[in-house]
């Protein structure tokens, strides 16, 4: 893959979830749902601690999306109340796993408009995890799939997965950086993979994606906003 005007930096690549739209905050909607429905079983606190730890049991059996979340809940509601959960709980936790399936999608601040700005100059591709259909839908409802050369769902964010994406697209890591709001799964391992990482925090960050950011790395940036991102790039080219 090279870049449309030839410049040192050819691809940039982005996060979807919590980086293009609005993600995590339906998630913490959702939960606050499930501990209202199980509040005569379990403090809002213990039932946060038990959810997580079923999140993170499942997500080898699940992968990362709604789906998931939704089957988490159901096993934390089972567990905590000892197998007496009433069937209409059950029901409304599914339900609320439809919900979140059939959300529409809100685009973050500057999002249409720097993409815009910079498809012109560079190969944009798209690199998220979670589940197929649900990553798709959100994609194509977004209005944002144009502006993609590629787009890549994957079960997981690890070094091997960006250097095999870098690979499978010709891109050479050295100009190539990866942008989203997660240091865990979309900053570390593409800087350990060779490209650069840049950190947009979006401000709720679901405990599992947590992780101490590489300050100092030299192929790191930290941005307050997607608005910011083409002076950013601007400085990394200027580095080349």
């Amino acid at each position: 893959m090279s870049g449309k005007y030839g410049g040192k930096l050819q691809t940039i690549a982005f996060d979807a979830d919590d980086t293009l739209w609005q993600n995590e905050s339906f998630f913490r909607l959702t939960q606050d749902r499930f501990a209202d429905l199980l509040k005569d079983y379990a403090e809002a606190d213990h039932l946060e601690d038990r959810l997580l730890a079923a999140e993170r049991r499942n997500i080898g059996h699940y992968g990362f999306g709604v789906k998931g979340f939704t089957l988490s809940m159901i096993e934390t509601a089972i567990e905590v109340t000892e197998e007496r959960v009433p069937a209409r709980v059950i029901r409304e936790l599914i339900e609320a796993g439809q919900d979140m399936l059939a959300h529409p999608i809100h685009l973050l601040v500057g999002v249409q408009d720097v993409l815009k700005a910079i498809a012109p100059n560079y190969n944009l591709m798209l690199i998220t995890k979670g589940d197929l259909l649900d990553q798709e839908r959100k994609l194509a409802q977004s209005g944002l799939g144009d502006f993609f050369d590629a787009a890549e769902i994957v079960s997981d964010k690890n070094t091997q997965t960006y250097r095999d994406i870098f690979h499978r697209h010709g891109c050479d890591p050295a100009e190539t950086v990866m942008i989203g709001n997660s240091v865990k799964s979309d900053v570390i391992p593409p800087i350990d993979a060779g490209a650069w990482g840049i950190w947009i925090p979006y401000g709720v960050t679901w405990a599992l994606e947590e992780a101490e950011s590489p300050t100092g790395h030299p192929r790191y940036l930290e941005l307050r906003s997607m608005t910011e991102l083409p002076q950013a790039l601007r400085t990394i080219q200027a580095k080349q």
